[in-house]
């Protein structure tokens, strides 16, 4: 493991999915799987997040289409909590769904359509 890469990527994962989610991923590393969660932090966030060719809120506009498209709605739960810190607002997600219906389906962009209507809601209620 590159150390230095881990801890851009420590910095990197707080600042786009905050403290609070880091901070459970943290509890919830055990010895099988705590390889994974460094491979996520060095390259997915140390390496990848890191790199200067797209801005984060481009980057995490594109995960919410690639996650709709895979069905992933799990993960796309984590990168609408995450759309305050980096910019994106709810009318950004509304098209990126829209694009998805036409180029991933109707029932992909759907499903994403409903969990995006229930983390809004739930931020909402937070604020």
């Amino acid at each position: 493991m590159n150390k230095e890469l881990y801890e851009q990527g420590q910095k990197v994962r707080r600042e786009v999915l905050g403290n609070e989610y880091v901070d459970n991923a943290a509890k919830n590393t055990t010895d099988f799987n705590r390889p994974f969660q460094e491979l996520i932090n060095e390259y997915v966030w140390g390496t990848l997040w890191s790199r200067e060719g797209l801005d984060r809120r481009t980057r995490a506009l594109i995960n919410i289409g690639m996650l709709t498209a895979l069905g992933r709605t799990e993960e796309v739960k984590i990168y609408l909590r995450a759309a305050p810190n980096i910019g994106v607002t709810k009318e950004d997600v509304r098209e990126v769904l829209m694009q998805t219906a036409i180029y991933c389906g109707i029932p992909a962009a759907l499903d994403s359509f409903r969990i995006a209507e229930q983390i809004f809601k739930e931020m909402e209620a937070r604020a």
